[in-house]
């Protein structure tokens, strides 16, 4: 099995998550075909993710940087946003592993790790068109020790696709 760290970060990773974070755009902006979203500034860069620095000036927001044999693979964002009326401990805002690592379980590897070290009510929210993401959060959400109360929601009104809500031990 391979070993992922999940590290907490703070402000001095800023520039860091940000450059990751266009590579994320990249490889989000191809579920938004036919929209206006995810179109290059005229810099060559995408917009800025525009949640960022609050990612340090709100307390319940968890910036993670995801390594592999120290080397950073990814991040993952998480805040205590709820995609319907009932509110939850976490929320798993943005989720990023790099070309080089898929596939190869360090994914899997990280979210039953973040999902481990904070028990809780969570949320998972995938776009609709996100399918392999849909995939991905299904198996490793289903194979998580300790969870309980797994549904999955199509019927949020501030969001398109499915919510995964589901409590952690």
């Amino acid at each position: 099995m391979i070993e992922v760290a999940t590290e907490p970060v703070g402000p001095d990773a800023r520039e860091v998550l940000a450059n990751l974070l266009q590579l994320y755009t990249h490889d989000f902006s191809e579920q938004w075909g036919g929209e206006s979203r995810g179109e290059l500034e005229e810099d060559g860069r995408f917009a800025p993710y525009p949640f960022l620095d609050s990612y340090w000036a709100e307390p319940d927001r968890v910036p993670l940087l995801l390594r592999v044999a120290g080397r950073i693979a990814g991040f993952c964002l998480i805040n205590r946003h709820h995609h319907g009326a009932r509110p939850v401990d976490w929320n798993v805002a943005e989720f990023f592993v790099v070309r080089k690592h898929r596939r190869s379980g360090v994914g899997g590897a990280a979210a039953r790790r973040i999902f481990a070290e904070r028990p809780g009510v969570w949320e998972v929210a995938v776009a609709r068109r996100n399918l392999g993401a849909l995939a991905f959060w299904r198996g490793v959400i289903t194979a998580q020790p300790g969870v309980y109360g797994l549904r999955e929601l199509d019927d949020a009104n501030d969001w398109d696709g499915v919510v995964f809500r589901f409590g952690v031990r």
